[in-house]
């Protein structure tokens, strides 16, 4: 059969064209196939974020450091301060809380102290501010209920305190040593310890002495051991000074420490006390921690929220 060249070249020009048609065919598949994945991965990660359960403990130091006789603040009092981040805390609780479905509901919040407040009130609303969110009972009203209590609650605890002029220290050492596998991991859950002090730990009924390191750290424990000129680092290197590690194993549990408020006296306090804190929850083995200042709340509620929701 022959074909005359106005066919022929009709012939090359469709295949031409068909060439060009598959292959631009051939490309979008790909480009919508990529985004495809792309689509399907970034909802794997939103479920993953949005279905994880928060366990969230509360470790409140109410020792002298929340006295607004002993510690004034013009701007803002310190025992105030923790109660704003509390409820930065639990805002972040129920954020959280609402972009899962019900059926994926498995979260808890809870307070603790370490020693207990002998006043029965106190230890009475800390019963209160424990919360165990599943899919049997999630509902708004529920959640509208634990953002309003730890809103409102946790400032009667602390005037409660203030009121008894009763402070007998922070024991926090301890509450790691013997209670805080206990009391905040569970086995599921993104364990989160939110630990409100000044810095500085110490209790009467806990004062070990192993070495140079100690279960207590307070700004005469700074002064003693020369911590207070530029070589402060080099010096707790060199002679080992730290906290006595209180246990191990602390790779299921994140710490936010929150109110560091250094002794002005000393302008490297601030750095010496973080110092103690982050080589403490190294050598304990934690997974994730982050130490922060006595700041303003209108500072602090990003801070916080950023490290609870990620």
């Amino acid at each position: 059969m022959r074909i005359n060249k106005q066919n022929k070249r009709s012939y090359i020009l469709f295949f031409a064209m068909l060439s060009v048609i598959l292959i631009s065919s051939c490309g979008k598949s790909k480009e919508s196939d990529n985004r495809r994945s792309s689509s399907e991965d970034a909802q794997v990660d939103t479920k993953k974020k949005g279905t994880e359960n928060l366990n969230i403990s509360f470790l409140l130091d109410l020792s002298d450091r929340i006295s607004p006789s002993k510690f004034p603040n013009e701007t803002m009092d310190y025992y105030k301060r923790d109660v704003a981040y509390i409820k930065s805390v639990a805002e972040a609780f129920d954020q959280h809380l609402r972009t899962k479905r019900v059926r994926e509901m498995n979260d808890r919040i809870q307070v603790f102290f370490d020693p207990e407040p002998q006043n029965p009130s106190i230890n009475s609303i800390s019963s209160d501010l424990k919360y165990a969110v599943i899919r049997t009972n999630a509902s708004i009203q529920l959640l509208d209920n634990i953002k309003e209590v730890y809103a409102t609650r946790p400032l009667e605890i602390y005037n409660l305190a203030i009121e008894d002029d009763q402070y007998v220290g922070s024991d926090t050492w301890k509450f790691f040593n013997s209670k805080v596998k206990d009391y905040c991991i569970e086995d599921g859950y993104r364990n989160i310890l939110i630990i409100l002090t000044d810095g500085y730990i110490y209790h009467k009924d806990t004062r070990r002495l192993e070495g140079n390191k100690t279960t207590y750290l307070t700004p005469q424990t700074i002064r003693g051991n020369g911590l207070v000129k530029a070589d402060w680092g080099d010096i707790i290197v060199e002679k080992e000074f730290g906290f006595i590690p209180a246990i191990s194993g602390l790779d299921n549990l994140e710490v936010l420490v929150l109110g560091i408020n250094p002794d002005p006296k000393n302008s490297y306090e601030e750095d010496v006390i973080k110092y103690y804190w982050k080589d403490w929850f190294d050598e304990m083995g934690v997974k994730r921690h982050s130490i922060k200042n006595a700041g303003l709340p209108s500072n602090m509620d990003k801070i916080i929220k950023d490290f609870i929701l990620k």
